[in-house]
């Protein structure tokens, strides 16, 4: 079985949680612009992947790719060796706040729980099209 989506737009990461004071008692929250994508990425799965629901006791492998927008400043020489993989972007969003935003997004939309990812794998490159493209497939039966 396997889940093949795309999510249109900037790739983003997980954003830190957030403290607020109520009183006596601390709160603690995601921030908004971090809820907003995980429901992005929730409903684009479900829109796309239709109803594919991995069990609870299924190892699973996830593989995010993540393709950030080519700032308009560089050059066209420069431009095509990024949109070639030439030039990989250094620079945010990291690979394990892509990773964890995904990966929460889908908690009980995709699988039971991200306790089930046994295998995963990033990859971030620049492109033409900003977008971030998720597979989940069962992971193979490991070594032994």
């Amino acid at each position: 079985m396997r889940a093949e989506f795309t999510v249109m737009g900037e790739p983003k990461g997980k954003g830190r949680p957030r403290f607020a004071r109520m009183g006596q008692n601390i709160r603690t929250y995601t921030p908004t612009e971090t809820a907003s994508y995980e429901n992005l990425v929730a409903v684009e799965y479900e829109r796309q992947c239709k109803g594919v629901y991995f069990e609870r006791d299924i190892p699973l492998r996830m593989t995010v790719t993540g393709y950030l927008s080519i700032p308009k400043s560089v050059s066209r020489k420069k431009h095509d060796q990024m949109v070639n993989g030439d030039i990989r972007p250094i620079k945010k969003v990291d690979s394990s706040n892509l990773l964890k935003v995904v990966e929460d997004a889908l908690n009980g939309v995709a699988y039971h729980d991200d306790v089930q990812l046994v295998e995963e794998f990033v990859f971030r490159y620049y492109g033409d099209v900003p977008r971030v493209e998720v597979t989940i497939e069962v992971a193979d039966e490991g070594r032994g």
